[in-house]
């Protein structure tokens, strides 16, 4: 049997026995005591109906007018006749019943018995029951253990061969392991391994893996815990783990104790909000308590991570507690690459696939992303029931994964479907002629999660900063939907509004953040990002700038953005014949890659193409039933509208 179905039995035992305490000591109605003449007036008045009699003790049950029966006590006096005054008041018709009873000196005994044993023998088992709950790993009493889960070397078959894209965080980590495999080395010199590492960095970039891979390779035991595990409810709880998480990392040393999301607990103190006994922040008092008392030379090394070490504590981060803090970045073109072939090892690949292209196509996706990646591409061949996975599969899965799935059973008018196309093609054309934006990958007017249509951009190679002449091409691109609905339909409507969201945004970060305005200079004009509950001075939050500044941001962001409008219209006015080319070929094939862009801005006819269609869930089962097999390939015809030459 299970234990959470021994547990269950046990508490269901536990009830039923309070229960039947209950009926023994309180369910019983306990008889009221009465002079001997009101028991007299009773019986002479043939109220009494039954009468007990032992020694002087006299017990009888009363008829109420209600018709209820009343149980009655009274003491007789030394010299009466009983018996023979009872039967001689008592009616014919409704005779007393009359019982002796014998006083053989048990009554105290068998009070003690029914009052006390089965009180003693309740208590009894519920002790043996909470030992067995604590003995059995039950979670009843004991709040106060650490929840951390320990993998021991058998089980930990990750090794830095597991982990790639993130080579100089690796080798920051080297030292830890050279410690935990030979500590004499570093003790003979008077070195001092760090007590902790702090692993920092976006989410998805292996942070958790890169903490089990250097347990992997040390070959210590490894123990994770997340940062939420330590705070509960009840108070001093976290604080109590706190310790014992501790204590077994001692008896296991030289091990790893690792933290997930640490700032779940780590967060900055003295907010002056909710009081000074805060469970977190006792917490989070025991951890830094722990770690300063603790001995390097132990051998255990406290590994955490998080993706947010702004708002961490000071007094976590000083030297002496997490003394070595590394970066976990998002991998590069090369470091992609690595981690596609990690991911793609157990997976069939065919000739075609090229790791470097999709590599190369993928800028700023993290280690999490490039796995998703690669199984939604397993998937999309899987549903084709194909035995290796083609590049279509994954320029598909990338589509998806980027700009969502297909809403194909989402029915638009003819007339939405203009506007979209427009509108799509007003952001590909502004985009190709303005130098500074990304190229255009690919254009589709197919509904793909909350938008109508999607024009996505992939950059030639990773880039980590942007100019000013950069952030001016993508408000330009970014209003050229909205310019081409009112060339083509002489009006504008609702579809622009994130593009005017996204515009505004940058041109203001251009203003406050960049210092890229000649009339505000190369002043910080942000919002303090001071929150009170990060336990900073929240007396200086909110804007620390004056109205006058605040109406010539407005202005100045106002102005870039009409600047950028009038810009992109100019271009699209010059080019109308190609913005009109261009969306009648997306009305005719609803999605175009990247040849077939260049094709249409070079003027050159549009190639005939072979298109993958995935078949749902439900045509195969359709098919199935019919015994057929679903079509998986058709064949566009040329585009309508679109002339043969330039």
């Amino acid at each position: 049997m299970k234990q959470s179905h021994k547990t269950l039995l046990l508490w269901a035992f536990l009830l039923v026995m309070f229960f039947l305490l209950y009926q023994v000591t309180i369910g019983s109605q306990p008889a009221r005591s009465v002079a001997f003449s009101e028991f007299m007036n009773d019986v002479r008045q043939h109220h009494v109906v039954e009468v007990r009699v032992k020694d002087r003790e006299l017990t009888y049950r009363r008829v109420l007018p209600s018709g209820a029966i009343e149980q009655r006590e009274t003491l007789a006096p030394s010299n009466w006749e009983l018996q023979r005054e009872i039967l001689a008041q008592s009616d014919p018709q409704h005779p007393i019943q009359v019982h002796n009873e014998k006083d053989e000196g048990s009554g105290l005994l068998t009070s003690v018995v029914l009052t006390w044993l089965p009180m003693l023998f309740l208590v009894a088992m519920f002790v043996f029951f909470m030992r067995q709950l604590q003995s059995g790993g039950g979670k009843a009493m004991s709040f106060g253990k650490s929840r951390a889960r320990l993998v021991n070397d058998a089980q930990n078959k990750v090794t830095f061969a597991d982990v790639a894209g993130i080579d100089e965080a690796k080798d920051e980590v080297e030292e830890i392991i050279a410690f935990l495999k030979d500590p004499k080395k570093f003790r003979r010199l008077g070195g001092r391994i760090p007590k902790g590492v702090l692993l920092a960095g976006a989410p998805g970039t292996g942070k958790t893996l890169l903490a089990r891979a250097i347990a992997g390779e040390a070959g210590v035991p490894f123990f994770t815990i997340s940062g939420s595990d330590f705070v509960e409810m009840f108070v001093g709880v976290g604080a109590s783990r706190v310790r014992d998480l501790f204590e077994q990392g001692k008896k296991h040393a030289p091990c790893i104790i690792f933290i997930d999301e640490i700032d779940a607990v780590g967060r900055h103190r003295g907010a002056g909000l909710g009081g000074g006994h805060d469970e977190r922040e006792q917490t989070l008092n025991q951890l830094l308590v722990e770690m300063d008392g603790f001995d390097a030379s132990d051998g255990v090394i406290i590994i955490a991570a998080t993706n947010r070490p702004d708002v961490l504590d000071p007094a976590l981060l000083r030297p002496g507690r997490f003394d070595r803090r590394i970066t976990v970045p998002r991998p590069d073109v090369r470091g992609r690459e690595e981690i596609l072939r990690v991911h793609t090892r157990k997976v069939p690949l065919s000739p075609d696939v090229d790791l470097a292209v999709i590599a190369r196509s993928t800028p700023g996706f993290a280690g999490a992303e490039m796995e998703n990646l690669v199984n939604e591409a397993a998937l999309l061949a899987a549903r084709q029931d194909k035995d290796a996975v083609s590049m279509a599969d994954f320029e598909l899965a990338k589509d998806k994964v980027l700009m969502g799935v297909e809403r194909k059973n989402m029915v638009m008018s003819e007339e939405e479907r203009k506007v979209t196309a427009w509108h799509e093609a007003g952001h590909a054309l502004v985009s190709h002629l303005i130098a500074g934006n990304d190229p255009v990958h690919k254009v589709s007017i197919i509904p793909r999660g909350p938008a109508l249509g999607v024009t996505m951009h992939l950059p030639v190679e990773d880039r980590y900063t942007m100019s000013q002449d950069q952030a001016l091409a993508r408000i330009a691109m970014m209003m050229g939907g909205r310019v081409a609905e009112e060339l083509a339909f002489q009006r504008v409507t609702t579809g622009a509004s994130d593009d005017i969201k996204r515009a505004t945004r940058t041109a203001r970060r251009m203003v406050c953040d960049f210092g890229m305005s000649a009339r505000l200079g190369p002043v910080f004009h942000g919002e303090s990002e001071d929150q009170p509950f990060l336990g900073r001075d929240f007396g200086h939050m909110g804007r620390d700038y004056s109205e006058q500044t605040a109406i010539a941001i407005d202005e100045e962001v106002r102005r870039i953005i009409t600047d950028q409008y009038q810009r992109a219209l100019a271009v699209l006015m010059e080019k109308r014949d190609i913005l009109d080319r261009f969306a009648e070929a997306l009305l005719d094939r609803e999605t175009l890659d990247a040849e077939e862009v260049m094709a249409i801005f070079d003027g050159r006819p549009l190639p005939v193409r072979v298109k993958t269609v995935i078949p749902s869930w439900s045509d195969r089962r359709d098919k199935t039933k019919e015994g057929g097999r679903s079509r998986t390939a058709s064949i566009f015809p040329p585009p309508r509208g679109v002339p043969s030459g330039a």
